[in-house]
């Protein structure tokens, strides 16, 4: 049986990978630090079953990642851990540089010296896998997309934080001979997303008839990719990527926030009609713009489906409407996170 350290596993991204791993007869460490994004509830199918193993602690914690190491002895070490909202780097950019930039460090350093310590075919078939964004690329005009080699130009305190530990995973393969990977993905969206992100927010808003808040004109364009067909992605690159490469992840699902927020009202009028009768985007509301705002993201995966043959399984059409689903079906685990640590308020407007 694979043995795999995940970081970052109770949280939305690395929650979805956790679960399909152990299903598919993977035995997963999982350390993640609970920050207010993670939730053990997201786990909670698999308490008590052998091949999960949880670890409450920090990627940045040297000698708990070394113990860990030694202890489990994994085949791969995957790093979903990030705080990852634009906004809150806003109003708080010293978390992002201590969990993304000096959390990473110390994780790097931890695994590259286990990995000098293995000997033989474990040696050779370890792997260290980092997962990032595309937002570390900036903004695009009206044409274009990400490649690979586009130029990193990152606009928030977020993006640049995570450009930073792109960087060092880049040196420690070009300096140490670390065996790593990267994965730069666009927008996901699916089950167990923290509602402080733009889908999940728009659904419990919706429901609780409150505004709809969309920030400027609605017309800024991302990428959407369902978290299953990026769960397969990442375990298509651990087992056939080129080691020291970068492949972007993305759904071929472009669209204007006005437009994923005016489905979601469509979906949840069809499913669960307002008392009133009222179509929800009437709840829809302009409110002034984040500042520093990407207008457009768009990734070009073109080398991860010609070199692995990967690419998405789910239209946008089809991972809407069942993350809509999903969150109809599962009210009380937004309303744990909502009876938690944030309440659908608006953050980001320290600039």
């Amino acid at each position: 049986m694979a043995t795999w350290l995940v970081t970052g596993g109770a949280g939305f991204i690395g929650g979805n990978f956790v679960l399909e791993a152990v299903a598919r007869g993977i035995r997963v460490v999982n350390l993640d630090a609970l920050t207010y994004a993670g939730n053990l509830d997201t786990l909670a199918s698999l308490q008590g079953n052998p091949d999960h193993i949880f670890v409450h602690g920090d990627i940045g914690d040297r000698e708990l990642v070394a113990r860990l190491l030694a202890e489990h002895r994994p085949d791969a070490v995957l790093n979903f851990a990030a705080e990852s909202h634009v906004d809150r780097s806003i109003d708080g950019p010293a978390a992002f540089i201590q969990t993304n930039v000096v959390g990473t460090l110390g994780l790097l350093e931890a695994v590259r010296d286990y990995w000098k310590g293995l000997e033989g075919e474990a040696k050779a078939a370890f792997r260290f896998l980092h997962v990032s964004t595309d937002e570390v690329y900036g903004t695009l005009g009206e044409t274009g997309k990400f490649t690979e080699t586009t130029p990193y130009a990152p606009n928030s305190p977020y993006s640049a934080s995570k450009a930073a530990s792109d960087h060092l995973v880049r040196a420690f393969h070009h300096t140490y001979g670390l065996p790593v990977l990267t994965t730069n993905c666009s927008n996901n969206y699916g089950p167990y997303h923290f509602p402080e992100k733009l889908i999940p927010l728009v659904i419990a808003k919706a429901l609780a008839g409150e505004p709809l808040p969309v920030y400027g004109d609605g017309r800024q364009v991302r990428d959407w990719l369902y978290v299953a067909d990026h769960c397969e992605a990442i375990r298509t690159v651990l087992a056939r990527g080129r080691v020291g490469e970068t492949y972007n992840v993305g759904g071929n699902s472009e669209r204007q926030n006005i437009e994923v927020v005016r489905t979601i009202c469509r979906l949840l009028d069809q499913r669960r009609p307002r008392p009133d009768g009222q179509p929800r985007e009437t709840q829809i509301t302009h409110v002034a713009d984040r500042p520093g705002h990407d207008r457009r993201y768009a990734i070009d995966a073109s080398k991860l489906k010609d070199e692995l043959g990967w690419e998405p399984k789910y239209t946008f059409e089809q991972g809407i409407a069942a993350t809509v689903d999903w969150y109809l079906a599962n009210q009380e685990w937004v309303q744990r996170v909502l009876d938690g640590s944030y309440r659908l308020e608006r953050i980001g407007t320290a600039a």
